[in-house]
């Protein structure tokens, strides 16, 4: 069960549900498609440097594949809900980071895209209430649909 589940309160319904975007995964995707590059480039060159070039390959794919479980568990353990009564953001495993904002107390929401951030549809996300704010939110998928079911009443 999601946090986002077990802390809805009887009546209130979840309008949206914010995740990372897939960005995240990039850096794994460029260090891996450096190290495959890396070792298919090794059967062409001379055998003096074939093994330095394979082990330098293997390190790439090495870090690539860390890389990406780190993304995949950051996306995995960060939840962003909007329901009809506040917003809802999560992040931790073991240690929970919590912050919730009641709909009533929101008084903007500032959404940052760059023009890759607009092209692939991602960006960052800050809502301001009185006295308090959400933390920026960074790398969330669809933020303009996000804003859009916060400021929706």
């Amino acid at each position: 069960m999601s946090y986002v589940e077990a802390v809805l309160q009887p009546g209130e319904h979840v309008r949206a549900v914010g995740r990372l975007h897939w960005i995240i995964f990039l850096r794994a995707i460029l260090a891996g498609a450096v190290g495959f590059a890396l070792i298919i480039a090794a059967t062409a060159v001379a055998p003096q440097i074939k093994d330095v070039i394979d082990v330098v390959g293997g390190l790439a794919l090495v870090f690539a594949l860390c890389a990406f479980l780190q993304a995949w568990f950051d996306r995995s353990i960060t939840e962003l809900a909007v329901t009809d009564h506040r917003v809802i953001y999560k992040r931790g495993f073991l240690r929970r980071h919590t912050v919730e904002m009641n709909m009533d107390k929101v008084e903007t929401v500032d959404v940052d895209q760059s023009v890759l951030g607009r092209l692939l549809g991602f960006g960052s996300i800050r809502v301001l209430g009185t006295g308090q704010g959400i933390e920026n939110l960074r790398r969330v998928a669809s933020p303009v649909r996000l804003r859009n079911a916060i400021t929706a009443r």
